[in-house]
């Protein structure tokens, strides 16, 4: 078993000045903590893996390919590989999981 605490990997990741710390590698999946402020630019592109997101904590608006919805806390999303996606229009600090499978490089 692998045990992860969000607050010990958000201070991790905030420690490390960067808006994504990947915590977990194995053969066929990867997950990472995924952080934006509001006025932030989510520089993602289409990623080689389907990506599961669940929002921790905060708001914003997701475009995956052509729909945007609204995502907050509880919020699980889907994207297939090779989808454009960005966060957008962040209103709240935004804490994402990310699941990729396979794993990411």
């Amino acid at each position: 078993m692998k045990l992860f605490r969000l607050d010990e990997l958000d201070a991790e990741r905030a420690a490390n000045d960067g808006a994504y710390l990947r915590f977990l590698r194995e053969p066929r999946m990867s997950a990472g903590l995924y952080a934006l402020s509001p006025g932030d630019t989510d520089p993602q592109t289409a990623h080689d893996q389907d990506e599961i997101y669940q929002v921790i904590s905060g708001r914003a608006e997701l475009t995956v390919g052509g729909e945007t919805a609204t995502v907050g806390r509880g919020t699980v999303v889907y994207v297939p590989a090779g989808t454009p996606h960005r966060f957008h229009h962040i209103t709240e600090e935004l804490r994402v999981l990310v699941v990729f499978s396979p794993p990411e490089d």
